[in-house]
Formats: C-alpha cells, structure tokens, sequence
C-alpha cells in the first residue's frame, strides 16, 4: 500500500511538471490524458489571425492600386536584351518582359519590318540589327542598351537566337556548312553573348541570364543531331557559367522549350509529322510561344534569384 502511494506521488508530480512545461516548450510526448480536440492545429485559424491576413492582404492591394503603373511592376525600371527577337519565342519572350516593366533591346538578324514594328508597339523599345556569331554585333546590342535607355548596364539578357538544319539529315549526311552555320548562331552566338553578359551585367542583385535551348537535348530525335549538339552545348556552358558568378547575384539559367508553333519548327515539316508530334505529347497538342515567355519572365525577376544554374524543360511533358 505505502509503495503504491509512494508511485501515486510521484506520478502526480510528474504529471504538474509536464503541465508546467508545455506552454513554453514543446515536447514529442504525448500525454494520453489529453483531449485531442483541444490540441490546437497548425493550420488553425482564429477571428484575430483572419482579421490580421484580410488587412494585410487589402495593405498589398492598396498599395499596388495606389502606386504608378510601372513602379508596381516587377521589371520595372530594368533593361533586357532579347536576341531573335522579330519573330516566334524571342517576340513572345520580348513582348512578355516589356509587359513586366522591362525596356527590352530587340536584337535580329534579318526581319527588320517585324522587329522595327514590335519595337513601335512596345511602350519603351529599340530594335538593333546584329550577327550574334560576331563579335562587334553582340557588343553593340549591350551599347544600345546603354544610349538608349540612359543605363549604367542593361540587367537582363535573353540569349535566344538559333537556327536549325530543316533538312533533317543525320549525321551521316549533314554538310560541314550547315553544321557549321548551326553552331555558328547557336553556340557561338550564345557564347559570345554569355560572356558580354558575364562581363557587363551588373552586380549585387537584378543581372539576369537566360539561354533558350531546346528539349531535344533529352530525347535526342533523328535528323537533329547538330543542332541536339549546339544546344547541349549552351546548357553546358550556362550551368558552369552559374558557378562561375558566384558572389555576383547574377543568375545563369536555361530555358528549354519542345515543340512550339514557330516558323523554324513548321520549317521542312509535313503536316502529318506536325500531327504526330501534337498527338504524342501528354498535352496532345504543340506549344505556344505564350507557354515558353512567361517561364523565361519569371526566372527574370527578383522572385526567381534562388533558381539559378537550372535546365528548365517547358515541353508539356514531352520529355
């Protein structure tokens, strides 16, 4: 009887001790005499903490309504260059980061009416004529960037020039010249503008690189084989290029679209090919250049700083 009080003791007192700690402590033991209604929840949400978010929310809303357009805007005040930009996922991608407050740099090679009338339609925008695989071209794209807009630097570059063989051949029959002209704009084009980059853009916060590659990069078709390989080689060159930025808080990043409703993929391509394509996709149908921009914008802005020597696929789930 005497022990059986004794243990009765000490449990009451174990008990009042473990009472004592669980407001300020929290312990892994769960007390079997404890109602589990009265376990408050984490996702719990009492009158005061509604009342709390409602107000911050409508802080956040009225905040965005009362200030300037562009001030609210994400890009706003930040400079992009965009390379192939008259046309197909450049003029998306452009258009797109002008729409979050970018000034954009439209580069081209050739279609100076349709990049001469994108840069009308934007509110603050040049179009600049140059050769990627040159040296001088590429530099002149960033000095534009500079005169026009009244930058120190431009923040952003968009390396998404390319060109593809739409021929088809396999490795067997592709010509020296068109693999050559394939790597001239996909990769060397890419490597100059990832170095004019490397060495302009500015530090501590806001520089910006993407490349747009391409997902045939994981599924490796026939009758891409020089261009699988220039583009393998940009998403090689940019996730080195991450590492090599460290410090700078500037991000290096690549966007990899798959099949998408562009001039260059119709290009050498029958409609039943086109058919089959859309119809082996999880989505059952080809990309848009409007699915591939707004990936491109995000990795862009603040929001995106912790991505950052990444291969993105927007493909539908095509690979």
């Amino acid at each position: 009887m005497c022990n059986r009080k004794i243990r009765r003791v000490a449990e009451d007192r174990r008990r009042q001790t473990w009472r004592a700690r669980t407001p300020h402590t929290r312990s892994n033991t769960r007390a079997p005499h404890l109602d589990n209604a009265r376990r408050p929840r984490a996702d719990h949400k009492t009158p005061r903490s509604i009342a709390m978010a409602d107000t911050t929310a409508a802080a956040a809303v009225a905040a965005v309504a009362g200030s300037s357009g562009p001030a609210a805007l994400p890009l706003a005040g930040r400079v992009a260059i965009v390379t192939g930009a008259s046309r197909g996922i450049g003029r998306a991608i452009a258009a797109h980061l002008s729409a979050l407050g970018a000034s954009v740099v439209l580069g081209y090679a050739s279609s100076s009416a349709e990049a001469d009338a994108l840069a009308a339609e934007l509110p603050r925008a040049v179009a600049v004529r140059a050769d990627v695989s040159d040296e001088a071209g590429v530099r002149s794209l960033f000095d534009a960037a500079e005169s026009a807009f009244g930058c120190a630097s431009p923040h952003i570059l968009v390396a998404n020039a390319g060109v593809l063989d739409d021929k088809y051949p396999s490795v067997a029959d592709t010509a020296t010249a068109d693999f050559d002209r394939v790597f001239a704009v996909n990769t060397r084009g890419a490597f100059l503008c990832l170095r004019e980059a490397a060495n302009r853009l500015p530090r501590g916060g806001g520089g910006r690189i993407v490349a747009v590659t391409s997902s045939v990069v994981g599924s490796f078709p026939t009758g891409y084989a020089a261009y699988t390989a220039s583009k393998a080689a940009v998403e090689a060159m940019v996730r080195t290029m991450a590492k090599e930025l460290k410090g700078t808080r500037v991000t290096a990043n690549c966007v990899a679209p798959g099949a998408t409703a562009t001039d260059m993929f119709f290009a050498g391509k029958s409609e039943e090919t086109v058919r089959r394509t859309a119809e082996t996709n999880p989505m059952e149908r080809i990309g848009e250049a409007r699915d591939i921009a707004p990936v491109v914008g995000f990795l862009c802005t603040d929001a995106a700083e912790w991505v950052n020597g990444q291969v993105i696929r927007a493909n539908g789930g095509y690979v």
